[in-house]
C-alpha cells in the first residue's frame, strides 16, 4: 500500500477559495438562522448548532477524502471556528449594534400573569407550548407568573410571583382594597 503524504497534506484547492467559501457559508447560514429562528431546542443556541454542523461536515469531507487534502478541510474548520469567535467578540465589543443581532434581547411572553399575545405570535408559541414551558419550571397557572420570557439563546425563563405579590408596585392599592 503506497501512502502519498503530499496528496494528504498539501492543499489542492487555493487557500483563499477555501477561506471565502467557509466565510460565505457561515455568514449566510448564521444570518438566515438568526432572522428565522429566535428560539432553539434545549440549551444549545442556533449559532452553536450551526458551528457544530458545519465543522462536522467540513471535517467529514476532509476525513472521507471528498477533499483530496487534509489541509483543505482543516482550513475550512479553522475558518468556521474563526468566524464564530469573531462574531462573539464583535458582539461583546459593540453590544449596542452588533450585539443585538448576534445575541438578541429577551422577548416577554407573560407579564404579571397576562399573556403578551403579539410576542407569542412572533415566536410561534401556542398557548399549549407556553403552558408546557411553565409546567417544566414548576408554575401551574399563568397567574402565578410574574414574568416569562424567551431568552436570546431560545430558552424560556420564568419568574414566579411571590405568594403575597399582587402585581402592583410598592405603595399601590389593588382595586377594591381598603
Amino acid at each position: 500500500m503506497d501512502l502519498d503524504l503530499g496528496s494528504i497534506l498539501l492543499p489542492d484547492t487555493p487557500l483563499l477559495e477555501i477561506f471565502i467559501r467557509g466565510t460565505l457559508t457561515y455568514l449566510v447560514l448564521f444570518s438566515i438562522l438568526r432572522l428565522t429562528l429566535n428560539r432553539a431546542s434545549s440549551a444549545i443556541g442556533a449559532t452553536d448548532l450551526l458551528v457544530i454542523v458545519l465543522i462536522a461536515d467540513a471535517a467529514q469531507n476532509a476525513m472521507a477524502g471528498d477533499y483530496t487534502s487534509w489541509s483543505d478541510g482543516m482550513l475550512l474548520v479553522a475558518t468556521i471556528v474563526g468566524w464564530a469567535f469573531a462574531l462573539d467578540w464583535l458582539a461583546y465589543r459593540y453590544p449596542a449594534t452588533l450585539g443585538r443581532f448576534v445575541h438578541p434581547e429577551p422577548r416577554v411572553l407573560v407579564r404579571e400573569g397576562r399573556k403578551q399575545q403579539e410576542n407569542l405570535d412572533r415566536e410561534l408559541i401556542s398557548h399549549e407550548e407556553l403552558m408546557t414551558q411553565l409546567r417544566l419550571q414548576g408554575v401551574d397557572a399563568l397567574g402565578d407568573a410574574k414574568l416569562v420570557a424567551v431568552e436570546g439563546n431560545g430558552e424560556v425563563s420564568v419568574i414566579r410571583k411571590d405568594k403575597g405579590d399582587t402585581g402592583q408596585g410598592p405603595g399601590e392599592k389593588r382595586a377594591g382594597a381598603v
